[in-house]
């Protein structure tokens, strides 16, 4: 048992994972389209590269997106709409006329008698209610035939057979001419303008209903192709009917395919794949990014972003195709860029890229277009917490997709005419989303605990809480912080290490000495030594005890992981020299140990510049009349000398590397001292 649980404690990163590999893979194989994939790659315009191809069962030809739009938009035209005939209208009108025909209005009517005014009002209203009076005009032409639904009767007239409110009045006239009543026109036009209400209006939801059962009812083939039969010649050009052929083809073989006899089969051959692309990202790690490699976070944290950039993509090609390119997926290299570095961000984006493949349409131009723009992000973005460098790459991003789609469609059709304009709005609003990086990469500093180039922007500020207490605190220990970010800075920029993350660490690598700031030479006022009374191993012990106090200190104002590295790391395993001489020299022996910083020893270029840097700049204050050659051989002795205690075994350094900075170190302290060059005499 105790082996069982030792061999789990040993290899727990391992399978970790292990674990991690098995679950994005069977994530990434659920998100996968249900469905086989065509063996045959081709493109509209260009000749077909494979032997002469034969339909290997019979098959439907499916009718191209043109040619069903001309059918549904045929449909739309013909399409009868649907008019309701309210009777309840024509009933509440003819009451109203029969009250009025009871009031003072008789009193006109001493010409005719009233019964015959009566019948003829009645009579005029039921030719103005015979078909009824439409609520509002339409865009229907005069001869369109509608249909007209009175309670359960449908019946089938032209347009104009409804009337307008306009139309009464002509009714009223053609009514009294036949009875030849022409004096009583003034007196039924006003009675009528009083009660007239139009019946009859649009039923939008009937006449929608119609037109999509027509539509539905659309056939999408257009013929059929017998097993056996020749598709395509090889050299062909797959153009017009061929191309659509080949389409229905490869639709049909793709619903086919993935059918309960062979899906584990098809399961199998995906599980195979995308084993084969997360294994590359591992052994890529495992090579070249050991470090990231180690770290479990980092390495969820890639995975994260590859899982979700599958799912986005899947759920946007589930509800339309041709939004699949609104998808940002080149914020994947951006962000990977921001956290690690460019060559990680570009090969974890091109492997994303492979698995979308299996779900988007059109995969080859797919695959082109983002491939393309993910180099362009790789290549564009710098500094990212210089605002308006996000601005112009994402600008750079979009215009590459622009002219990239453009030139694939010329290919394609040979023409513009047909061009869909609604996709470079597409691209413009991938663009903007892009943009939404910026926040993204905050989240993700709180959710994974990395560190970007805007925090590090954001804690370089001398104005911030902990540096200023720093500054109040132990202002000679301030002071030498900034000597020393400049010194490692200067350093990293020469050999292409990350400068502003070595310079934020300078910045707190000694808060731990807040705790006792008058205990280190630097703060101390006067030629009065604070460790006069104290023991030897007394003193070392408060000196080594900075580098704990500040790990302290940076976990309660919680400072990223990044930076209490170099807290740690930034006298690595050295001795505290000074005191474990005077406790030789007192005792006759001493004990390294307790003497000794408890490391560990810099694992990183950055972590290994900066304690070069702050072992010069803090040794340089004991130098009596500094010259160039002392400089000189003071930097080299100092650090020849970390380099023999094999402190910089574990930085990822080389000695080329180190001489270089060497060199810089060298030249920023002659800056400092304002030394020239000593001429021989």
């Amino acid at each position: 048992m105790k082996t069982y649980f030792s061999f789990f404690g040993r290899n727990q990163s391992l399978i970790y994972k292990v674990l991690l590999f098995v679950l994005a893979t069977l994530l990434t194989i659920y998100l996968l389209p249900k469905g086989g994939k065509f063996k045959y790659n081709f493109q509209k315009g260009k000749p077909w590269q494979y032997e002469n191809l034969y339909a290997p069962f019979s098959f439907t030809i499916k009718k191209d997106k043109e040619t069903l739009a001309k059918e549904t938009d045929a449909i739309k035209d013909k399409a009868r709409p649907y008019f309701v005939y309210n009777t309840d209208v024509v009933e509440k009108v003819k009451a109203r006329f029969s009250e009025l025909m009871e009031t003072d209005y008789v009193d006109s009517l001493y010409l005719f008698p009233k019964s015959s005014v009566v019948i003829v009002g009645n009579s005029t209203l039921n030719s103005i209610y015979k078909n009824g009076i439409k609520e509002e005009l339409h865009s229907y032409s005069k001869d369109k035939l509608i249909y007209l639904k009175r309670g359960n009767e449908i019946e089938e007239l032209p347009y104009q057979s409804l009337l307008e409110i306009n139309d009464v009045e002509s009714k009223v006239l053609a009514e009294i001419d036949k009875e030849s009543m022409q004096s009583m026109e003034s007196f039924f036009n006003e009675i009528f303008s009083k009660i007239i209400i139009a019946n009859v209006a649009l039923d939008l939801v009937a006449t929608d209903n119609e037109v999509a059962a027509k539509i539905k009812a659309i056939n999408p083939n257009r013929g059929l192709i017998e097993k056996g039969g020749r598709i395509i010649a090889k050299g062909e050009v797959v153009e017009g009917d061929k191309f659509q052929i080949l389409n229905s083809l490869k639709g049909e073989y793709e619903s086919q395919v993935w059918s309960k006899s062979n899906f584990y089969w098809l399961i199998l051959g995906y599980a195979v794949l995308i084993s084969l692309v997360f294994l590359m990202l591992f052994l890529f790690l495992k090579k070249y990014r050991a470090e990231i490699y180690e770290n479990n976070t980092k390495v969820t944290f890639i995975f994260f972003n590859i899982i979700l950039m599958i799912f986005i993509t899947t759920f946007v090609v589930k509800i339309d195709a041709n939004f699949v390119y609104i998808v940002p997926l080149c914020i994947l290299p951006l962000v990977l860029k921001t956290f690690f570095d460019a060559r990680l961000g570009l090969f974890v984006h091109v492997l994303t890229i492979l698995l979308l493949g299996f779900i988007v349409p059109n995969s080859f131009e797919f695959l082109f277009l983002q491939i393309i723009a993910g180099i362009v992000t790789i290549l564009t973005i710098t500094e990212l917490y210089k605002r308006a460098n996000l601005f112009i790459s994402v600008g750079q991003i979009t215009l590459i997709y622009i002219v990239g789609y453009f030139a694939f469609f010329i290919i394609h059709e040979g023409n513009i005419e047909l061009i869909e304009w609604k996709n470079f709005a597409y691209f413009i609003l991938c663009g903007l989303i892009t943009l939404f990086a910026f926040p993204l990469v905050y989240a993700y500093e709180k959710m994974f605990g990395l560190v970007s180039d805007v925090s590090l922007l954001e804690l370089s500020d001398t104005n911030s809480k902990l540096l200023k207490e720093l500054s109040n605190v132990a202002p000679g220990t301030f002071h030498h912080s900034l000597n020393v970010a400049n010194l490692s800075e200067a350093a990293a920029n020469e050999i292409g290490a990350n400068a502003m993350l070595v310079r934020v660490g300078a910045l707190y690598h000694d808060i731990g000495k807040m705790q006792n700031p008058m205990y280190f030479t630097e703060n101390q006022k006067s030629s009065i030594n604070s460790h006069d009374e104290l023991e030897p191993k007394e003193s070392a012990r408060i000196i080594v005890d900075h580098v704990l106090n500040g790990i302290e200190i940076a976990r309660k104002n919680k400072l990223p992981d990044r930076l209490i590295d170099f807290i740690r790391t930034h006298h690595g395993t050295s001795l505290v020299y000074y005191f474990y001489k005077k406790e030789l020299d007192k005792n006759g022996e001493a004990n390294e140990d307790d003497f000794r910083y408890p490391g560990p020893k810099p694992f990183s270029k950055e972590t290994a510049i900066l304690m070069m840097a702050d072992s010069v700049e803090a040794a340089s204050k004991s130098l009596k009349e500094p010259t160039s050659s002392k400089i000189d051989l003071f930097v080299e002795k100092i650090i020849n000398g970390q380099m023999e205690q094999g402190q910089f075994l574990n930085a990822n350094i080389t000695f080329k590397e180190i001489q270089s900075i060497k060199k810089v170190l060298k030249k920023k302290l002659n800056n400092i001292y304002h030394l020239r060059i000593e001429y021989p005499e």
